[in-house]
This record gives structure tokens, C-alpha cells and sequence, in this order.
């Protein structure tokens, strides 16, 4: 944590400031959104955090877009995060897991940004104490406070920010505006500032561990089996060990492992969902998005991530994410077995 005899600390804001004073055409928009993200991150940490002592943890008795059960802290969190984005005028669109529809601002409160987010992924874990986090990703809109809903359905290679927050044993915040730099903050309680603790975090080229559900393996296609047997029983021929498993089963959790420690997180397609579990617009491009400035790459298996193109503002896709080398090796399992990726297993 931060050692408080230092009095030339690097805050969240004063990060944001600095990126902005880089660009003298800057208007400090966008400085002015991240605050208001930064504010709901905050407010969502501190509900976790006496999440069970306050009756925040159980169900909320209604359903979300997606069919799953709402957790009450669900609910708070997105009403927060809409409200203090909302107040910050600078957004006119805004797409949540939590809400069927996009949700867009008065027009007085209009600004030039779309923001994407899942307010708390990983919330059917929060009962047993299990990391949970928030997902962003900002994009500018071309016509500004007076654009369309269908300026928002556009490949994820426009983004222009991108983020998560992880609550847990400490609050992270991980960060990204695409100038191939990923910093990490962890919130000081006792200053109430998030103090960047991991700059220009580099994903190595070439991890230890995978990360993915094997509970639906079953399910898989050829190419994802081949590839995950290959670092469960590597060839002598290869020269490398096999693989450890670690999987949460919160994405913000195993991303975040796999951004600093390397290896593969993946959420394949299968047989039971052909079209992947991750939603595109608020979970698989922003941490795509943060992969690749992190010096990674992210894949569906047949595709970059970033250049798929939604039809819908809860369309799915499967993604795996790591390092350069180790999704090179997807890539290479894709291009040699069967899949129902690109049409050729049904």
C-alpha cells in the first residue's frame, strides 16, 4: 500500500490529469468522465465491503436481460454508476448488463462519450467473499451530444478507454487510453484515493497457468480441446512444462491474474453456447482492449476481438486473452481442427 511518509504520490485524478495536459487540443471531457467512474468504483468497493452486514448479499427477486438473478448489490451498484455518470454531463448513451435497453441521458446532460459497463461481474460469487469487479469501456461518438444509438454498434478497435475495478483483498483499478500503456491503482482507504502501485503493467509473451472452466469441456469443440491439452500434456518435444489451472470464476479476477502473471483466460464457445458466455460490449472489448495495449492480444479463436462488430447491445462472443505467444498457440489450434466457429462442425 501507499507509504504515507511520500508526499509526491501519484493519484488516480492526478494520473488523468497529466494524460490530458499531453494533448494541448484536450477539453478535459473525458478527465471529467473518469472522475465519475472513479466515484461510482468507489461506492460500489465500499458496499462490498459491508455487503453482508448490511443485507446486500442474496437475491433481489427479478431477473436481468440476460436471464440471471439480479443480487440486490447488483442493483445498487448500476443505479450508482448511472446516476454519477448521468451527473457528470459528459455522457449520451450508456449500455449496462443490468438494463435491457441503452439508456440514454436527458438531453441536457448530453455529452460526446458512450460508456459500456458490467457494474458487478462476478456477483453470484460475492455470498462465499469471492472477488467481484466492474468493467468500462468509453467511446467517442462522431456526432457528438447529438448522435445516434447507432454510433454505439461499432467495432471494438474504436475504444478509447477502458477499465475494470477489482474489490477484494484490496480495491484495483486498471486502466487504459490505448497509448499501449496499462497502469494499475489500488484505492488507500485511508486517503480515499486510488494511487498507482503497478505502472505500465506488461503482460509476458509467455505464461504458466490457464484459466477456464473445465466444468464444460464436454461441450467443447475440437480446436479448444486440442489447444487445452496441449498445455495440460505438453510434448517432450515442445521442451515445456505442463500448465497450472487457476480459475475463480470471476472474469475481472482471472483477467487480472492473467495480466500480471501471463498465461490464458479463456471463455470458449461449446455446445451449449455457440455464440460464448462474455458479452461484447461491456466484458470482451474492454479487456481485450486492455490486453492488447498491455502488449497481449485476444481472440475468439478465428478472430481479433476488437475488429467483431455487435448487432445487438448484449450480443456474446468467446474470447481467450493472454499473452502474445500463448494466444498465438489458440490461433494455431483454430487453424488446424474443426470448429463451429467458422461454420465447418456442426
Amino acid at each position: 500500500m501507499t507509504d504515507h511518509h511520500k508526499t509526491n504520490i501519484m493519484t488516480l485524478t492526478r494520473y488523468v490529469l497529466e494524460q490530458q495536459r499531453q494533448h494541448p487540443d484536450a477539453t478535459g471531457d473525458l478527465s471529467i468522465a473518469m472522475n465519475s467512474v472513479q466515484v461510482g468504483c468507489k461506492f460500489v468497493e465500499a458496499c462490498v465491503r459491508k455487503a453482508r452486514l448490511i443485507n446486500l448479499v442474496g437475491l433481489a427477486g427479478n431477473t436481468n436481460v440476460q436471464g440471471e438473478d439480479q443480487k440486490k448489490l447488483d442493483v445498487l451498484s448500476n443505479e450508482m454508476f448511472v446516476n454519477a455518470l448521468v451527473a457528470s454531463g459528459k455522457f449520451s448513451f450508456m449500455v449496462s448488463e443490468e438494463v435491457d435497453d441503452i439508456v440514454v441521458v436527458p438531453e441536457e446532460l448530453r455529452g460526446k462519450y458512450c460508456i459500456t459497463f458490467d457494474p458487478l461481474d462476478g456477483s453470484s460469487n460475492i455470498d462465499a467473499g469471492v472477488n467481484v469487479g466492474t468493467i468500462f469501456g468509453i467511446w467517442r461518438l462522431p456526432s457528438g451530444a447529438k448522435a445516434t444509438v447507432d454510433e454505439i454498434l461499432v467495432p471494438g478497435s474504436e475504444i478509447i478507454a477502458g477499465g475494470y475495478c477489482m474489490y477484494g483483498s484490496s480495491c484495483n483499478l486498471v486502466l487504459t487510453f490505448g497509448n499501449n500503456r496499462v497502469e494499475g491503482f489500488t484505492l488507500d482507504p485511508a486517503l480515499g484515493e486510488f494511487i498507482l502501485t503497478h505502472p505500465d503493467i506488461r503482460i509476458p509473451a509467455r505464461g504458466k497457468i490457464y484459466s477456464v472452466n473445465e466444468g464444460n469441456s464436454l461441450y467443447w469443440d475440437d480446436a479448444t480441446k486440442a489447444y487445452f491439452d496441449s498445455v495440460k500434456f505438453p510434448t517432450p518435444e515442445s521442451g515445456r512444462k505442463p500448465y497450472s489451472a487457476r480459475y475463480i470464476g470471476s472474469m475481472v479476477a482471472d483477467v487480472h491474474r492473467t495480466l500480471l502473471y501471463g498465461g490464458i483466460f479463456a471463455y470458449p464457445s461449446d455446445r451449449k453456447s455457440r455464440a460464448g458466455k462474455l458479452r461484447i460490449l461491456y466484458e470482451s472489448f474492454p479487456m481485450a482492449f486492455i490486453a492488447e495495449q498491455a502488449g497481449g492480444k485476444a481472440t475468439t479463436g478465428t478472430q481479433r476481438v476488437l475488429d467483431i462488430v455487435p448487432k445487438h447491445i448484449h450480443d456474446r462472443c468467446p474470447i481467450f486473452l493472454g499473452g502474445a505467444d500463448d494466444v498465438s498457440d489458440v490461433e494455431a489450434a483454430f487453424g488446424s481442427h474443426n470448429n463451429w466457429l467458422d461454420g465447418t462442425q456442426s
